[in-house]
Formats: C-alpha cells, sequence, structure tokens
C-alpha cells in the first residue's frame, strides 16, 4: 500500500472532494479481515511494546470527521488490541463551562501521552476551528484575542495549532491525524442504521441528524483546516471513510510506518543487573527443583 496518497503535507493547496470516500483498492474483504488487519494489528502490538518499554517518545493521533464516520469503531477494531498501559484515549464533547474559561487548547493537555504512550484524541482541538465556524454563536467575544475582528481569528488560530504540534514533535510527541472523509449518503445510510437496529440506538443522536443540513458549510471548512494546518511533521491522512475496513487498514499501515520512523527498542539490561538477575533466576529455579 502506499500511503503518501492519503497523506497531506501542506506543501500545495486541495480539494477535498478530489479525495475519494471509496476506492477500488484491490483487496477482498475477506483477505482484510482474515490476513491483512490480523498482520497488520499484530504487528503494530510489538512496535507499540517497543515504543512503551523504551519510554523515549510518544505519538499523539487524532481522528477527526462527521457524525458516524467511524472512529469509534477505529478505535475499537485497532487501538483496543495494544497495551492499555501504553495507550491514552480521550474524547472530546461540547467544550464545558470550565473549559470555556480557559484557552481553547487548554482542555486538550488532559488528553496528551507520556513518553512511551499513544495518546488517542476522539476529535481535538480542531474542533475550534470547525464548530464555531459553523454556528457562529459558539465563538464568544472573550475568546477573541483583543482588537481582532471575528473573521480574522481563523489564521491565527491555525498558526496557534501549527506552532503547538510543532512545539510537541520537537519534544519527542509525533502528531498524525486522520480525517475520515466519508459521503453525505454513506452517513444517512449508517445513520439510518443506528435508528432503526434497537441495539444501536443508543450511538444515535438527534443532532447527528439536525448537523446534515451544514454539510456542505462542514466540508468547506474540513478543506480549510486540511489546508491550514497539515505540514511535513504534523501530516494529516485523508481516509476513504465510506469503506470503514480498508480505512482501518490504511490507520494501521500509517501507525505502523509512525512507529518504525522512531525506531524504539527494548532496553538493554546493564551488567550489574544481568548478574543480579542471573542470581534471581537460580533462585527461583532452585525452589522449583
Amino acid at each position: 500500500m502506499d500511503i503518501k496518497k492519503y497523506k497531506v503535507e501542506g506543501n500545495e493547496k486541495i480539494e477535498l472532494q478530489t479525495f475519494a470516500t471509496s476506492e477500488d483498492h484491490g483487496f477482498e474483504e475477506k483477505e482484510l479481515i482474515d490476513q491483512l488487519m490480523p498482520e497488520s494489528v499484530s504487528k503494530l502490538k510489538e512496535l507499540h511494546w517497543k515504543l512503551h518499554a523504551e519510554e523515549k517518545k510518544g505519538i499523539i493521533v487524532v481522528l477527526q470527521a462527521m457524525d458516524a464516520a467511524g472512529k469509534d469503531e477505529a478505535i475499537s477494531y485497532i487501538f483496543s488490541n495494544l497495551t492499555a498501559q501504553g495507550l491514552k484515549t480521550t474524547s472530546f464533547q461540547k467544550p464545558s463551562d470550565t473549559e470555556l474559561n480557559h484557552d481553547y487548547l487548554w482542555r486538550i493537555r488532559d488528553g496528551l501521552p507520556a513518553r512511551g504512550q499513544i495518546g488517542i484524541l476522539n476529535r481535538s482541538h480542531y474542533e475550534e476551528v470547525i464548530a464555531p465556524r459553523v454556528h457562529d454563536d459558539l465563538l464568544k467575544d472573550e475568546m477573541i484575542p483583543d482588537n481582532v475582528d471575528k473573521e480574522k481569528i481563523w489564521p491565527i488560530r491555525f498558526r496557534q495549532i501549527n506552532d503547538f504540534e510543532r512545539h510537541m514533535d520537537e519534544n519527542g510527541f509525533k502528531v498524525i491525524k486522520f480525517f475520515f472523509n466519508m459521503s453525505k449518503e454513506e452517513q444517512a445510510d449508517r445513520l439510518l442504521e443506528r435508528m432503526k437496529n434497537p441495539k444501536k440506538n443508543w450511538e444515535f443522536s438527534f443532532r447527528d441528524v439536525e448537523e446534515r443540513k451544514y454539510w456542505d458549510s462542514y466540508q468547506k471548512y474540513f478543506e480549510d483546516m486540511l489546508n491550514n494546518t497539515a505540514t511535513k511533521a504534523s501530516p494529516w491522512y485523508v481516509l476513504p471513510a465510506d469503506d470503514e475496513l480498508y480505512s482501518r487498514y490504511i490507520i494501521t499501515q500509517v501507525m505502523i510506518d509512525c512507529i518504525e520512523s522512531i525506531d524504539p527498542q527494548f532496553p538493554e539490561i546493564s551488567e550489574e543487573n544481568q548478574e543480579k538477575l542471573d542470581k534471581y533466576i537460580k533462585q527461583l529455579e532452585s525452589e522449583k527443583a
């Protein structure tokens, strides 16, 4: 798989509509389910063990999309297979009053990983350059810098986000961002399934349908987000999200590529500790004799 075809690094302006929401990738569903996904997840799990054991680097994973695009399922089918001690998952909803009383990046801090961890941000700081543009009543006066026109705040936020992500990267935390590019028709099908299936009713929110009225606005601002915050150090990957299974496979391949670039290693035991280890091995083996 050539993961570069899904990668946006900011070296050129993109149009979101040129990215497919599904494609003829050449893999059979059975091949993905029985072979490719299990192999990829197994490899990712082994690399994650090394990342966690070494405790030198961390990875921030951003999942951004419209409702029902597959973010939760990606977490369940991919990241839940990794060692829990090295994984941190945080979901972001509408900001609370406490969060609104701080700067818009403040609430992200609790979701950031420690060294040796992968931190999953299910939605993220990118909500703050999307939702308030679709619903301009969400942006209150106290959130706007002094002497800045309301419409000019977005380039400022893009710069601040890029600075924040560069800061994280320079301090040993890779930032990998996935945008689930889903068609409006596919979202309708998934919402209908949630509405009609009693076992999935709990996943449904009336707000999900109401937000469809703003579909075109969301697509416009998602495209602006991609063009203004994709960088070489912190790229976006645009997933053909109508195909959930294939999108998950892309995610695993990107994560494998990311950790391989870090090249973590299991720590080597010192000579002194090796002698102590050998002593205790003999002690425990003698107990079993």
